[in-house]
Order: C-alpha cells, then structure tokens, then sequence
C-alpha cells in the first residue's frame, strides 16, 4: 500500500516534526507513506482576497503540476464530511482497494485550496468542526492513518 500525503508549507516548529517523524515511523508497517512538501506562497500581512487567490492558486499549480493523470487524491477541506475514526478505517481501505493501493492527501496552505485543486481532487473531507493550522493537519492526518491500519489489522490502540 502507497500513501502520498502533498502539503503546502514547511513544518515550522520542532515539536510538531517529532510528532510527525513518530507517526510516520509507526506507519511504515503497515505501508510506504510520503511527504511531498510543496513550496507556499508569500502572503503579505493583512492580504485582501485577491492576494490570497492568488497565492491560493500559486500553490494549487505547484501541487496540480506534480499529480499524476491516474492519482486517486482526497482533499482535506473545512467545508466536506467529517468521519468517525472507525468510518474513515473502512473508507481509507476501500479507497486503497479501489486504487490499486494506492492514495494521495492534500492539504492546503495558510488559506486552504485553490479551486481548481479542489475541482480536480476524487474526493475530499474534513478532519474536524474545529479549525487546525494546516501544519497540524499534518499531524493528526498522520494520526488517523495510523489509527485506521491499527483498526483495520484489530490492533489495540491507546485512547
């Protein structure tokens, strides 16, 4: 099984690498994950929504650039369904089964997806009604893939 995880941005603070490092560890097991940093684009402080479209879509080509044609890729958006780690366990499987195991996240900037990028995700979902930066998202998607294998395999996993 194959997971690509596409994030725009780097990991700015060391406790959030740690954790991320510590998850992506634990996946190995279970199967081949990768990180594909894209780069993010400059925001002025205080940009109007012409600034942050803009860089929205900067960011968008980058990702939509290194996607292959036959890349089965999930969005995380704000906006979409939220599952129950249960529910996601089985739909991460069937969207592995279903795709030659193989899947592909995205997660947005600072400011989320560009539309396009959005248009052309297979599907997309939220992690939560709460708000994380997108560096966290990075974290706790990490997180409940790990805790999907653990579900799937009937492996116990601390609360």
């Amino acid at each position: 099984m194959k997971i690509k995880i596409y994030a725009i941005g780097k990991i700015k603070d060391s406790y959030l690498r740690v954790g991320i490092e510590e998850y992506l560890t634990r996946i190995k097991p279970y199967a081949q994950i990768e990180i594909v940093e894209v780069k993010d684009e400059p925001i002025p402080e205080n940009p109007n929504i012409k600034e942050i479209e803009k860089a929205k879509n900067e960011e968008g080509n980058r990702v939509l650039r290194l996607l292959k044609n036959n890349e089965y890729l999930i969005a995380l958006d704000l906006n979409k369904k939220q599952y129950k780690s249960e529910d996601f366990a089985a739909f991460l499987m069937q969207k592995l089964t279903e795709n030659g195991s193989s899947v592909s996240f995205v997660i947005g900037g600072s400011y989320g997806l560009s539309d396009e990028l959005k248009n052309r995700s297979d599907y997309s979902f939220s992690l939560s009604d709460l708000t994380f930066t997108h560096q966290m998202s990075r974290l706790i998607l990490l997180e409940q893939i790990y805790r999907s294998f653990k579900i799937l395999k009937g492996e116990v996993y601390h609360k």
